[in-house]
C-alpha cells in the first residue's frame, strides 16, 4: 500500500465516522472524528503489540512514505486557513479589530514564552534535559488555537457575536502569526540562524508582512477574475487556485503563506462574495460557500486520522505520556495569562461579557496546526535520553490536542450558555 492509497482509505473512514456520528454519538463533527482517530490509533497500537513486528513494520513503511511537512504545512494548511477565513464577517471583525490584533500578536508571543519557560523546568524535573530553544519551539507550536471545533459549538448555540468574532478572528490570525513565530524559532534551532534580536525581528517581519501583502495582491487578482467570470464552475476553480498555487508560491518566496491565505480569504469572503452576489444573484455564490465549508470539515477530519496513524509508528512510553499530561495545565495557564492580561486594558475602554476570558481560555482549542508543526520537526536531529526529539514533541502535542478537543470541546457549552444568559439579562 502506498501513501496515496492510505490517504484515500483514511478519507473514506473520515466520511464514515462523520455519517455514523449523526445517529450514534451526535457530537460536533470535529470532536467525533478526533475521538474516532484516538480509538483507531489505540486499536492499531494494540494490534501491533499483539500481531508482532511484521505488522508494525508494514504500518511504519506505509506511514513513512508520507512527507508530513510537505503534506500538512506546505499543502493542506493553505486550504484549511483559506476555507476558515471565507467564513469571517469583516464588519464584525472591524468592530473588534484592536482586541483581535492585541490577542493575536501579544497573546501568542506571551503564551509562547510562558510555555517555553515552564516546559523547560517541567522537562528537567522529569529528567528530560531538553535545551531551552526546543522548549520555546514547543511553546510556539502549541500556542496558536484552532477555530474549527469550538466555532461550530458557538454558532450552534448562537453565542453572542462579540464572543464569536473574538474566538473566530483570533484563532484564524494567530494560526498565521503562530506559524511565523514557529518558523522563526525553527530557523534558529535547526538552521543556525543568528539568534540576535535584529536578525530574528527581520525574519519575523519579512515573513509576516510579506504574507499579508501577498494575500492582498492575490485577493485583488481573484476579485477581478471572479466578478468578471460568467461561468460558475470557473469561479469555483479560481478559488481553488488561491490555496493551491498561491500558497505554493508564498512558500517558494519564503513568506507567510498562512497569513496570505487568511488575508485573501477574508477579502474574497466578504467583498468579492457580496459583489458577485449582486451581479450574478445569491445562487451564483452560495455553492462556493457550501463547497468550502464541506472541504474545511473534510480536511480537518483527514488531518486527525493521518496524525493518528503517525502516532502508531512512534514508540510510546508512560513517561512521555505523563509529560504530555503535565503540559496540559501549563498550556492552559499560559493561555489564561496571555488572554486575561490584555482584558485588564480592554475593560477600561469597553464593556465586555464577564465570561469572555474564561471562554477564550477554555475554548482556545489546539488542533491540526499544532500537530502539523510538531510533525514537521526533523527526525534524528536531537536525541534526549535515547529518544528522538521529534517523537517526544509529536506525542506531547498529541496528548495536549486530544485533551483540548475532546475534554475542553465537550465542556465549553456551559460557559457559552452563561454568556448567552448574561447577554439576555443585559438586554432587559
Amino acid at each position: 500500500m502506498n501513501a496515496w492509497y492510505l490517504i484515500c482509505f483514511l478519507s473514506a473512514l473520515a466520511v464514515f465516522i462523520a455519517f455514523t456520528n449523526q445517529y450514534i454519538l451526535k457530537m460536533q463533527t470535529t470532536i467525533a472524528i478526533t475521538t474516532g482517530s484516538v480509538v483507531i490509533s489505540l486499536l492499531l497500537i494494540l494490534a501491533v503489540k499483539m500481531l508482532g513486528d511484521e505488522t508494525a513494520l508494514f504500518i511504519t513503511q506505509v506511514v513513512s512514505g508520507i512527507d508530513f511537512n510537505q503534506l500538512l504545512l506546505k499543502g493542506m494548511l493553505g486550504f484549511l486557513l483559506f476555507a476558515g477565513a471565507l467564513e469571517i464577517d469583516l464588519n464584525a471583525l472591524k468592530r473588534q479589530r484592536w482586541e483581535i490584533t492585541i490577542l493575536v500578536l501579544f497573546s501568542t508571543l506571551v503564551s509562547t514564552f510562558i510555555v517555553g519557560y515552564l516546559s523547560y523546568f517541567a522537562f528537567s524535573l522529569f529528567s528530560f534535559p531538553i535545551p531551552f530553544i526546543y522548549c520555546l519551539l514547543f511553546g510556539a507550536l502549541i500556542s496558536p488555537t484552532d477555530p474549527i471545533a469550538v466555532l461550530a459549538i458557538i454558532k450552534q448555540m448562537s453565542a453572542p457575536q462579540g464572543i464569536s468574532i473574538q474566538v473566530e478572528g483570533e484563532s484564524l490570525f494567530n494560526d498565521g502569526v503562530g506559524l511565523v513565530i514557529f518558523t522563526t524559532i525553527f530557523a534558529v534551532a535547526f538552521y543556525g540562524t543568528e539568534a540576535n534580536f535584529a536578525e530574528v525581528a527581520e525574519l519575523f517581519l519579512v515573513d509576516a508582512i510579506g504574507g499579508i501583502v501577498f494575500g492582498l495582491v492575490i485577493a485583488l487578482v481573484g476579485h477581478f477574475v471572479i466578478i468578471n467570470c460568467k461561468d460558475i464552475n470557473t469561479r469555483l476553480l479560481v478559488t481553488l487556485t488561491i490555496p493551491s498555487a498561491g500558497f505554493a508560491l508564498a512558500n517558494i518566496w519564503e513568506i507567510s503563506g498562512a497569513l496570505a491565505m487568511v488575508t485573501s480569504g477574508i477579502l474574497l469572503g466578504n467583498i468579492t462574495r457580496a459583489t458577485a452576489s449582486k451581479r450574478r444573484g445569491p445562487d451564483g455564490t452560495r455553492y462556493v460557500k457550501d463547497f468550502w465549508h464541506a472541504t474545511d470539515s473534510f480536511l480537518n477530519a483527514l488531518l486527525f486520522l493521518i496524525i493518528g496513524m503517525l502516532i502508531v509508528t512512534i514508540p510510546l512510553t508512560w513517561q512521555i505520556i505523563g509529560l504530555g499530561l503535565v503540559m496540559v495545565p501549563i498550556v492552559l495557564l499560559a493561555r489564561f495569562i496571555s488572554v486575561g492580561s490584555p482584558y485588564l486594558l480592554f475593560k477600561r475602554f469597553r464593556e465586555y461579557d464577564k465570561h469572555s476570558v474564561k471562554i477564550l481560555t477554555w475554548g482556545g482549542l489546539r488542533g491540526g496546526l499544532a500537530l502539523a508543526m510538531a510533525a514537521a520537526i526533523p527526525k534524528n536531529q536531537m536525541m534526549i535520553e535515547g529518544l528522538d526529539l521529534h517523537d517526544i514533541m509529536v506525542i506531547i502535542t498529541y496528548v495536549v490536542v486530544i485533551f483540548s478537543i475532546i475534554i475542553q470541546g465537550l465542556t465549553i457549552s456551559p460557559l457559552i450558555q452563561k454568556s448567552i444568559q448574561a447577554a439576555k439579562e443585559k438586554s432587559k
